[in-house]
């Protein structure tokens, strides 16, 4: 059987469909596997041992789409479930099971705060997609296959170190900088800050105000940041990809949480999950601590995000009291 896996982005949610690849290709006799994703994440599945080929959608639609009818797939596994890939579907016109997302409750929890959310992480929801095709969650977790190609000489490290990704895709999903700096110190490890060209001018204000930091934004690729991360004794982060890269690596996280919520289902995800567990029990692996302000009446104001607090008090990130985490 000849599939095509549909995800065309981002970082993170890449990352969290790769269990759905790895249980395809090893549960399904004689199953070639093809993913299709946008160019620019492409570097995050070229290692990947459970895919047969990668699909990249650049500026040329037309291309793509003679590209994907050319390679005659038997099977459509649709884990975006948007206006693209159902045109996709509608010009292939294959067999295709489609992810729910859950559109409907996650729009009753953000605009009306009533809380109809299932209690299963994504993961789960992904692997849902495959029940016809009797596929089961393996339990192995996350995959994320450094690039070993690439290496970290041009970079001085210390020899034990922490990590903080100060990134994220939406300005209210991440700390504002007066807090990144109250993280920061209340960590007495070196800490080296990882994250992309846009967030070099952050990372350097940090790291002169927080001698213990190590400005590495805006100097690494995706599999450069994976090496470091794998290195470090912990992870800091926002609810971000870089999150769900360290949760595949295994590594040990505490993840700050703004205007989104755990409950969406996007948690750091283990080879030791508990399968469909609750999120109000959080955090719901040893390895993960959530930092997040509860109970607030504005929270969650969106399920990704914005460029500012649309109320403008941003109480989700700026009432965070780091020195009482920190006791705990």
């Amino acid at each position: 059987m000849k599939i095509l896996i549909l995800r065309f982005s981002s970082i993170g949610d890449i990352v969290l469909t790769t269990p759905v690849i790895r249980c395809l290709k090893t549960q399904l006799k004689d199953a070639t596997v093809h993913y299709a994703t946008k160019q620019q994440y492409l570097s995050l599945l070229t290692k990947n041992p459970y895919l047969d080929k990668i699909h990249a959608l650049g500026d040329d639609a037309a291309a793509f789409l003679k590209e994907l009818n050319a390679e005659k797939f038997d099977l459509i596994i649709d884990l975006h479930h948007n206006l693209r890939t159902f045109l996709i579907w509608a010009q292939l016109r294959k067999r295709r099971y489609v992810f729910d997302k859950i559109n409907m409750e996650k729009w009753m929890m953000t605009f009306l705060k009533i809380d109809i959310l299932p209690y299963v992480h994504i993961v789960d929801r992904y692997m849902a997609t495959l029940e016809p095709l009797k596929i089961t969650n393996d339990g192995k977790g996350l995959d994320f296959f450094i690039d070993r190609s690439e290496n970290l000489n041009a970079f001085e490290l210390p020899t034990s170190f922490v990590v903080y990704a100060i990134g994220g895709q939406h300005a209210t999903k991440k700390l504002p900088l007066k807090k990144q700096i109250e993280l920061l110190r209340q960590i007495d490890d070196k800490v080296v800050l990882i994250g992309g060209k846009e967030d070099m001018e952050a990372g350097s204000l940090l790291s002169s105000e927080c001698k213990h930091a190590i400005n590495l934004c805006g100097q690494l690729s995706i599999h450069q940041s994976a090496m470091i991360v794998e290195k470090a004794s912990k992870v800091f982060t926002h609810d971000s990809g870089m999150m769900h890269i360290a949760a595949a690596l295994n590594k040990s996280i505490v993840s700050i949480w703004g205007n989104t919520i755990p409950r969406f289902g996007m948690t750091p995800y283990y080879a030791e999950n508990i399968l469909n567990s609750t999120f109000d029990e959080l955090p719901q692996n040893p390895k993960s601590k959530i930092i997040e302000i509860k109970n607030l009446s504005c929270r969650p104001c969106s399920k990704i995000g914005y460029n500012k607090c649309p109320r403008g008090h941003f109480k989700c990130m700026l009432e965070i009291d780091f020195d009482a985490e920190f006791k705990q």
